[in-house]
């Protein structure tokens, strides 16, 4: 796999926008909180080293990554000035086929809230088959989710502001 040798969280190939003019929403669930608590932070940090204002930012913990998706739908129509929702969390494969509904249904959910308010809404939920694999993608060995989401978030809000 591709991902065992890389940090995913390296930007140093492509241009990162200034974030000053934006206005960002992260929503965090709190199911496997030592996981997505680090995504969060990664998140938060990356967008203020980016230049986005604190008070540009707004924070909400939800249960769990099920609900993130009706999280960034009250977040962008409450705050209508948003730019960009990030959602972070965590599903760890387990014994059932639970993991496979919720995955499945907050990446469809996530897409079409983003449709629906043609604002980006970032999926930044880790979808792993264990802790360890968590861990890493967390802050990690690989990086963290959070730092990428955050980017992404940057990335398209600015694009949106210039189309």
């Amino acid at each position: 796999m591709a991902t065992q040798l890389k940090n995913l969280s390296d930007f140093s190939h492509t241009t990162i926008p200034n974030g000053s003019p934006f206005k960002i929403a992260i929503a965090v669930a709190e199911w496997n909180a030592e996981i997505t608590g680090s995504l969060y932070n990664g998140a938060l940090q990356t967008l203020i080293n980016n230049g986005v204002l604190a008070e540009n930012i707004v924070s909400i913990a939800v249960p769990g990554t099920f609900e993130l998706t009706s999280a960034a739908d009250i977040l962008l129509q409450k705050h209508q000035d948003l730019d960009a929702v990030i959602c972070l969390g965590c599903v760890i494969q387990g014994e059932t086929r639970h993991f496979d509904f919720i995955c499945d249904a907050v990446a469809q959910g996530i897409t079409q809230v983003s449709i629906k308010y043609s604002k980006p809404v970032i999926f930044g939920v880790l979808t792993t088959n264990d802790q360890q694999q968590a861990i890493d993608r967390a802050g990690g060995k690989h990086g963290n989710k959070g730092d990428e989401a955050a980017i992404t978030a940057l990335k398209m809000a600015e694009l949106v502001a210039t189309i």
